[in-house]
């Protein structure tokens, strides 16, 4: 296919570029920084202007959107809403004015209430939980799925966003195990991580899974961060959370069986093996 992945210079987007890729798909990087790469496959946008959004999309098949001011306290918070909502609404309009076959969007796990301050409803946390965005940032991400909703209404394109967790690169992984001696450290995301190159593997599945409307799927890795058991860091931290389910040993807090249902999605890379 022909794809544009916006965001291809950030942390996610350069391994999703390189899967698709070696996948043999035609892509064009679409970006507010260039990747250095050879002409013609980086294009510099800002697509929070409409008519830049418009002429990056043109000639393409489907769209990964992930570009993004990426996580809060990066800008203003006013500012982070408006660039990562306009730019999501944008690149949509685009898709739908050239007919893309498919949107893939990145959303995010802050929209489930990211930092549990406020503990979860239930654990493990899926899609069912009810939204509480904690920061303009994770507001956006939770506008962008509802403008997500009402495009697909109107078109039928599906339209695929992913509740991405807090994303790792091999190098980062020198860093978990001084996470291992107070469970409240990264408790905020309810321990959990994922690998980019999972992240990648995902866009790559939703670009060509069987499915129509609008999905929102929770893309995490297999287990947590840490190296004890998940039933055991739920009792210490979160104690009154009830559990839907008992996690088997380091099992993921963040169920992705949605993701492995809809998508094949079936994450690749674990921390303790990268």
């Amino acid at each position: 296919m022909r794809i544009v992945v916006t965001g291809g210079t950030g942390k996610a987007g350069r391994w999703v570029l390189e899967r698709l890729r070696e996948g043999g798909h035609d892509v064009l990087n679409v970006d507010w920084k260039h990747d250095g790469s050879a002409h013609a496959l980086c294009l510099v946008a800002d697509l929070a202007d409409p008519g830049q959004a418009f002429e990056a999309l043109a000639g393409a098949e489907a769209v990964v959107h992930l570009a993004a001011i990426p996580a809060p306290e990066i800008r203003t918070p006013a500012e982070t809403f408006r660039i990562n909502l306009l730019s999501t609404y944008n690149v949509f309009a685009a898709a739908e004015a050239h007919g893309l076959r498919r949107v893939v969007y990145a959303s995010s796990e802050t929209t489930l209430g990211l930092p549990f301050d406020e503990p979860p409803a239930f654990a493990p946390i899926d899609e069912s939980h009810p939204p509480r965005p904690e920061s303009s940032y994770a507001l956006a991400k939770l506008a962008g799925e509802s403008i997500a909703e009402q495009f697909v209404r109107r078109t039928g394109t599906p339209h695929i966003g992913l509740r991405i967790s807090n994303i790792m690169e091999p190098e980062d992984y020198a860093m978990f195990p001084g996470f291992q001696d107070d469970a409240a450290l990264r408790r905020w995301n309810l321990w959990g991580y994922v690998d980019a190159r999972d992240v990648a593997q995902a866009c790559e599945r939703s670009l060509t899974a069987d499915v129509a409307g609008h999905q929102v799927a929770i893309i995490a890795a297999a287990d947590t961060c840490m190296t004890r058991d998940s039933i055991d860091l739920m009792a210490e931290v979160y104690p009154d959370v009830p559990l839907t389910r008992e996690p088997q040993g380091r099992e993921t807090l963040l169920a992705i069986d949605h993701a492995r249902t809809i998508l094949g999605y079936e994450p690749r890379v674990s921390w303790m093996s990268p």
